[in-house]
């Protein structure tokens, strides 16, 4: 439990401002000697400017309070020491802002080099948020758990992370060997950031803050030996598909989209970065591609084949569509992926993962 309420505590600190330096008062190295006891009573020591003591304390109350509110903390015990002169502190070479209070290591591979056990790492991403693709990436990793794949899932999305609620997951994770351990349910590990921050706290972080914390999501988790780790990615083209194509480890990418031309455009985006990186795309997955009605028949609610047209336009294989089904929606609030029970979408995305597991070739 103490690694895992440290980490909790490290998250909380880097939202208070060291004056110092400009940084947080994590990444600053104002923080030392952080523990915390199987109880939940947390110590630290802080650095403070000397000379200005109203600054001081009101520095270390700040810092007390932010630890306290941490989840898991039932004590906090911190005590100040000063520096003489306020000069900023430099990161180490390599290093930044960091929202698990670690320097990053130098080399952009370090993340590639702790995934050692993972045979295949796929992309799931859309150019646009909205297209359904964390439930899609979810149900996707249960159909190829049920496959009988070793697989994991890693919710890249730092800024609003969904993983905890289509898996229904609320607790912390553990630590062992240093290592966060991964949940696992429906047979597949699971990571996200959220499961380490307080789910009403904004995550106001900055892009290397963010680059560093998904780095950290795949290099200091126990993944231990996986088939396929799909990895759920924010909506667009920023910092963490760059961090994933620095990683060397992507087989491949998979783009969601619906049919309508709104999003056709952004997926027509994300296929030029993966391809201007020289990442495969493995296809287009069209979601919400229809309503069934009674008897059968579709109603085309965004548009009809939009996205199989636009996979054709760019060269790019059409994996296939997964219909617009209300109660699926209801099985994610659920915590329920439909690809673990005897829907009728569980079909379709055992299709899409067999076609996944092939192109990776853990098939």
């Amino acid at each position: 439990m103490s690694g895992s309420l440290i980490l909790r505590v490290r998250a909380a600190l880097s939202a208070i401002k060291d004056p110092a330096s400009g940084r947080n008062i994590i990444a600053s190295g104002a923080v030392s000697g952080l523990s915390a006891d199987e109880e939940g009573k947390v110590r630290f020591t802080l650095e403070v400017p000397a000379g200005d003591r109203r600054a001081a304390e009101a520095l270390l109350k700040a810092a007390e309070d932010a630890a306290a509110a941490a989840p898991g903390v039932t004590g906090v015990s911190a005590v100040a020491t000063a520096h003489s002169e306020a000069q900023p502190q430099q990161p180490a070479k390599g290093g930044h802002d960091n929202p698990f209070g670690l320097k990053q290591k130098p080399r952009i591979e370090a993340a590639g080099d702790q995934l050692a056990g993972v045979k295949s790492m796929v992309a799931i991403a859309s150019g646009k948020g909205g297209v359904g693709k964390s439930t899609v990436a979810a149900n996707l990793a249960v159909a190829l758990a049920a496959r009988g794949l070793k697989t994991g899932l890693l919710d890249a999305d730092i800024y609003g992370p969904s993983l905890p609620t289509l898996f229904g997951i609320d607790g912390k994770p553990q630590m062992r060997d240093n290592k966060i351990v991964p949940f696992e349910k429906f047979g597949v590990k699971l990571m996200s950031i959220g499961f380490l921050v307080d789910p009403d706290q904004a995550v106001a972080w900055r892009g290397p803050m963010v680059m560093g914390a998904l780095r950290q999501l795949m290099s200091d988790v126990d993944w231990g030996e996986l088939d396929i780790l799909l990895v759920d990615t924010p909506p667009g083209t920023g910092d963490a598909h760059i961090s994933l194509i620095q990683s060397k480890k992507l087989t491949g990418a998979v783009i969601v989209s619906t049919p309508q031309e709104m999003a056709l455009a952004d997926v027509r985006r994300g296929v030029h970065l993966f391809r201007q990186t020289e990442t495969p795309v493995i296809g287009v997955i069209e979601n919400m591609a229809w309503l069934e009605g009674p008897g059968g028949s579709k109603q085309f609610l965004f548009g009809e084949g939009g996205a199989e047209r636009a996979a054709k336009d760019l060269g790019a294989p059409f994996l296939g569509a997964v219909p617009l089904y209300p109660d699926l929606r209801q099985a994610s609030d659920d915590g329920l992926p439909v690809a673990a029970t005897e829907h009728a979408a569980a079909t379709a995305f055992d299709q899409l993962a067999d076609q996944i597991a092939k192109f990776s070739g853990v098939a």
